[in-house]
């Protein structure tokens, strides 16, 4: 059941991408990051009440940091989809396992102290194979493609890939203590809408724009209901397999968004940028793969 959990979490990212490209003209990312916190938020606390989760926590430190890495991984991402094709702009946010092997391999680096009596750890070199795929992927995507805004967007969503795997292992670690899914998602849409609202003054408010206004209420329920079925489908993962599967289906929302980008907006990306796409992909499955089955390498997941 958890596989399925996260293939209709990536369905609904991908959704969710349809809808900031659509409100875009009429909207900031930063109008959007505020809107998806506030429409969610409400239906988050509608949930808890249902089922009976309370909101208050022991740890609002974690909290605040999960929120404050994921609010700019999340304006990080609207930005890049607004001005990158949908499929690339959400392989970004899929690098996120590649971005983890590249802290697991500096770590062990930056860990490491010289003494006498031990010797300086092996370099995981399998790990660094698959950052250095990751990244010759990413040029393969961008190459063909780079113009006007779009070079700026492909820096900025690369930074959202990277706050999206701090906020992630953030996620893990508050799982581990206990905290329901729907108290930690209800706590991001509320670092959501505060930190979008904080920033309205200073980005402007764009007028309103009449019917075009409603693509931000199923931007919210599709963003809420996503971050919803990927914790379940992490959390009843029962075996380093089963986490395995997951982790790996979430790649499922690029073929919806290749589909997307082609049926509703008229893009084609061109042949190389589709290879640079695989080599990402399977650059961060085998990064997960070799975390999981090497305990010297793993992290929470």
């Amino acid at each position: 059941m958890q596989a399925l959990w996260m293939v209709l979490a990536a369905f609904f990212f991908a959704s969710m991408g349809v809808c900031v490209k659509l409100a875009a003209p009429y909207f900031t990312a930063v109008e959007m990051v505020c809107w998806r916190g506030l429409i969610s938020m409400a239906l988050l606390w509608w949930l808890a009440r249902r089922q009976g989760v309370g909101l208050a926590t022991r740890y609002p430190g974690m909290h605040a940091w999960r929120s404050f890495i994921g609010v700019l991984s999340l304006g990080a991402s609207f930005y890049a989809i607004i001005y990158l094709p949908l499929p690339t702009a959400m392989t970004f946010g899929y690098m996120s396992s590649v971005w983890i092997a590249a802290f697991v391999v500096g770590g062990a680096m930056l860990a490491w102290r010289p003494t006498a009596g031990q010797h300086r750890p092996p370099v995981p070199m399998s790990l660094v194979a698959c950052v250095l795929l990751g990244f010759a992927g990413v040029v393969l995507m961008l190459r063909p493609q780079l113009g006007d805004n779009q070079g700026l967007a492909a820096v900025v969503g690369l930074l959202g890939g990277m706050g999206a795997a701090l906020a992630y292992m953030q996620v893990v670690a508050l799982a581990r203590l206990g905290e329901p899914e729907t108290r930690t998602v209800f706590y991001f849409a509320l670092g959501c809408t505060v930190a979008g609202a904080g920033a309205m003054p200073l980005t402007g408010v764009s007028p309103f724009p009449g019917w075009p206004a409603l693509w931000l209420l199923p931007l919210g329920l599709l963003a809420a209901g996503g971050q919803l079925c990927m914790t379940m489908a992490f959390t009843r993962a029962s075996s380093t397999r089963g986490t395995l599967v997951v982790a790996n289906l979430q790649y499922s929302g690029l073929i919806f968004a290749s589909l997307y980008s082609m049926l509703v907006f008229g893009e084609y990306l061109p042949l190389v940028a589709w290879a640079g796409m695989a080599i990402i992909i399977a650059s961060a499955i085998a990064a997960t793969v070799l975390r999981a089955r090497s305990p010297a390498l793993n992290v929470p997941h």
